[in-house]
């Protein structure tokens, strides 16, 4: 068995802004429609959810974005299963950096989710929506 198989697609691409307005002005001037807005109380971010179609975008105000190519936080994906996914990935050995299995308020009922690295010490997010 392989993580893929837990996998129902792309979640969402996590993007760090400085200015949380202005980025969600610029996607919205794309054609993106902003789909949801909270605070990210563990984090003291604001955050915001803006989808194109079948792309979700987190974009989150954390005044420490990179400013330059390779922005990109992290790639979610979206999981049916977190519990048995993690399970996984324990069991083949991948560097996960996130503290076990962890919770956000994010969406109608919240989401759980861990994080490994990937050969490239990118952030891959393994998120179930509750």
């Amino acid at each position: 068995m392989r993580l893929g198989d837990y996998a129902n697609g792309l979640q969402h691409i996590g993007l760090p802004s400085n200015d949380l307005d202005k980025t969600i002005q610029f996607y919205t001037d794309l054609g993106f429609e902003n789909v949801y807005e909270t605070i990210n109380r563990q984090a003291g971010e604001r955050v915001a959810f803006l989808r194109l179609q079948g792309l979700t975008m987190e974009v989150y105000e954390t005044g420490q974005a990179a400013m330059r190519s390779g922005a990109i936080d992290h790639i979610a994906i979206d999981v049916a299963d977190v519990e048995s996914a993690y399970a996984l990935a324990q069991e083949q050995g991948l560097e996960i950096v996130s503290n076990g299995i962890e919770s956000l308020p994010f969406w109608e009922n919240g989401v759980r989710f861990f994080i490994v690295l990937g050969p490239n010490r990118e952030r891959i997010e393994f998120n179930q929506y509750l």
